[in-house]
């Protein structure tokens, strides 16, 4: 299927490339499919994409490549949501927010976005650890 992107332009997306938010994401509750496309070669940011919202695009990275001692537990409606059956299948993201200068970065922690690739279903999902907040300095101290 073809896309119009943010970034991209048209695009052609395969079918199984799309990641169903059973609820939308916060803020956006109507917008269920997104796909992830590379913003460009070997960058380790990835563009979160809707499918139906052309202009509807959000900047993500793994926040361990910035902060190796992230970590969390998902509660259970969460894991059952999106059917998790093994850590191995799931892949975290969170949403940046790029600024200039490129240090001024920025990382929503407190609200990862959680993927089980296995079925493609994903959540972002609201943590309630008051260390981690939705603007964290990427070139910071680690948390």
């Amino acid at each position: 299927m073809i896309i119009h992107t943010k970034y991209h332009g048209q695009t052609n997306v395969k079918e199984e490339q799309i990641i169903l938010f059973e609820s939308g994401i916060p803020g956006f509750s109507e917008e269920k499919q997104f796909v992830i496309l590379p913003l460009s070669e070997d960058s380790p940011f990835v563009v979160l994409q809707s499918v139906t919202t052309e202009n509807l695009a959000f900047i993500v990275a793994s926040p361990f490549i910035f902060f190796k001692n992230y970590e969390f537990v998902l509660d259970e409606s969460t894991v059952e949501l999106l059917d998790i059956d093994k850590i191995e299948d799931v892949e975290v993201m969170t949403i940046l927010t790029m600024t200039e200068p490129f240090e001024k970065t920025t990382a929503n922690l407190l609200a990862p976005i959680i993927v089980n690739r296995k079925n493609m279903t994903a959540k972002q999902v609201v943590l309630h650890d008051p260390s981690y907040t939705t603007k964290h300095p990427i070139g910071g101290e680690p948390c």
